[in-house]
């Protein structure tokens, strides 16, 4: 069951908000994808970000680009992306410069979808550390509005691949004032269940599931 609660007027807005003056639509949403060193894939699962767009422009009232962006935390535009993502297997090694902007990036009102993949998990914990020192990742519940934020996903996060054994984690890096900065889908690889049907042969049940909790994450970080 779907909630898309969603008011066209107000996600308008916050785009608008965001937008750089780089000629494009301030009311279209560009997928952003972070682009980082340390010999990480970062562009892993290639087809998962075009089957997300798809899935946003044919199911939500959202405005979205055609195409993901590569962007790299030292770019010029970064403020200009209310959303970004982030993936990939093994290392990821930010520069002191990428987690000065970073950090800038988040309590400026800027999200971060990072899901992660086989190999990723303590390179990307340790980095965050580094950007929030003082944070703590906290379990995001089963009753949070990103499960329901637009699609009703009564369990919480979905189970797409097996890592690292156990259940799916959904955690969360929240500034002074309760608003989630970073959402990490930890143990289920969404990206996987995005990616197009022959890649892993997941099962239509799965691949929906990836769909609908990828799309709730957009609406969340649009909206709150």
């Amino acid at each position: 069951m779907a909630t898309r609660s969603i008011g066209i007027l107000g996600l308008a807005l916050i785009l608008a908000a965001g937008a750089a003056e780089d000629g494009r639509d301030p009311s279209t949403l560009v997928i952003a994808r972070v682009k980082y060193g340390g010999g990480g894939d970062w562009y892993c699962d290639p087809s998962s970000l075009p089957n997300l767009i798809r899935g946003l422009r044919e199911r939500t009232p959202v405005r979205v680009a055609e195409r993901e962006k590569v962007v790299q935390l030292s770019d010029a535009d970064l403020f200009s992306h209310p959303f970004i993502y982030l993936s990939g297997h093994e290392q990821i090694k930010l520069t002191d410069e990428e987690v000065s902007r970073l950090r800038r990036y988040l309590l400026r009102g800027g999200f971060l979808w990072c899901d992660d993949n086989y190999g990723l998990d303590e390179y990307f914990r340790s980095e965050m550390a580094r950007v929030f020192p003082d944070l703590d990742w906290k379990p995001v519940e089963k009753n949070h509005a990103i499960y329901h934020c637009y699609y009703d996903l009564p369990d919480g996060l979905p189970k797409i691949h097996e890592h690292h054994g156990g259940p799916p984690q959904g955690l969360a890096l929240y500034d002074e004032d309760g608003r989630m900065m970073v959402y990490y889908t930890y143990n289920t690889d969404i990206g996987d269940g995005l990616e197009d049907a022959e890649v892993h042969r997941d099962p239509d049940v799965n691949r929906e599931k990836a769909m609908r909790m990828a799309i709730n994450i957009v609406i969340y970080a649009l909206t709150h």
